[in-house]
């Protein structure tokens, strides 16, 4: 008899997709970050990918060390059918958050936040909207 294997939460995903981008923020290790909360590079792993759910305190711990409030796992959170919806709540699109979690896209954050120069951010950004917009055609 074959069990089948349960999706992760999809709440689960998005706390762990903020701390592996957090993680890759710092340039921190799966492995650094395991030995700082006495667990192997595995479990970390399976946080990262929803596969494990991280329990109130160990939270606590992940947020100290990774130097943001708990709060910041959470922000952008998908909707959870059922839960009340409060005036203004405007969650961020999730694309961001696991555009921000792949290397390329904190590569390119990074490099592009080191550009002091205003107008060169502007032109760039344009640059990418063009190369975006022909894209679709």
């Amino acid at each position: 008899m074959m069990v089948a294997k349960k999706a992760p939460n999809p709440i689960d995903k998005h706390v762990g997709s903020r701390v592996r981008m957090r993680r890759m923020m710092l340039n921190m290790s799966q492995e650094k970050l395991g030995d700082a909360l006495g667990l192997t590079f595995q479990q970390v792993q399976k946080y990262e990918k929803g596969t494990n759910r991280i329990g109130a305190s160990r939270l606590q711990q992940i947020s100290n060390i990774l130097q943001v409030p708990v709060e910041f796992f959470f922000e952008g959170a998908p909707h959870v059918a059922g839960s009340p919806r409060f005036e203004g709540d405007a969650p961020s699109p999730a694309y961001v958050s696991d555009f921000l979690a792949s290397s390329d896209g904190l590569a390119l954050t990074k490099a592009f936040m080191r550009i002091s120069d205003l107008k060169l951010r502007r032109r760039i950004v344009d640059l990418v909207e063009q190369i975006a917009t022909s894209d679709k055609r």
